[in-house]
C-alpha cells in the first residue's frame, strides 16, 4: 500500500542566474546580456507584426503552403526571394509526393474539408506536373 508521502511529486528549481550559459556550466566566462540597440528593437517589431500578418496555422493552411512551393517550382509563382519564376521540376515533383505520402499517412484521421482539399490540390498539382514535365 502506498503511503501519502509516495504520492507526492517533485519540483524542480533552476537556481543559475539569468545571465548563466552552458559556457559558464563547462567552466568558461559568463555572458554578459546587454539591453537590444534601438535597431534590434525595430527588427523585432517588425517580425513580430509580420508574425500578426500570417495565416492561421493548421493543416489546410500547410497543405497550402506545400502546393504553392510546388507552383514556385513549376515556375508559375515567382520564386520570393528573387521575384523571378524560377522552374526545378524534380523538387515539384519530389513535394507532390511528399502530399500524396501525407495523404497516406493521415487518411482516415482528416475532416472532411482537409481531405477534399487534399485530394482537389493532389489532383491540380499533378496534372500541372504532367504538362510542364511534357513541355521540357
Amino acid at each position: 500500500m502506498e503511503s501519502g508521502e509516495d504520492k507526492k511529486g517533485f519540483t524542480i528549481r533552476d537556481k543559475r542566474s539569468s545571465t548563466q550559459t552552458d559556457e559558464t556550466e563547462k567552466g568558461g566566462a559568463p555572458r554578459v546580456e546587454t539591453a537590444p540597440s534601438g535597431e534590434a528593437r525595430k527588427a523585432e517589431k517588425e517580425t513580430r507584426e509580420r508574425a500578426a500578418e500570417l495565416p492561421e496555422i493548421n493543416f489546410s493552411s500547410f497543405l497550402l503552403s506545400l502546393s504553392t512551393s510546388v507552383l514556385v517550382h513549376l515556375g508559375e509563382v515567382p520564386d520570393p526571394m528573387t521575384q523571378k519564376p524560377d522552374r526545378h521540376l524534380p523538387l515539384a515533383k519530389q513535394t507532390i509526393d511528399l502530399l500524396g505520402m501525407l495523404k497516406e499517412k493521415t487518411r482516415g484521421n482528416l475532416t472532411e474539408d482537409e481531405e477534399k482539399l487534399m485530394d482537389h490540390l493532389l489532383a491540380d498539382l499533378r496534372w500541372r506536373y504532367i504538362r510542364e514535365a511534357k513541355g521540357q
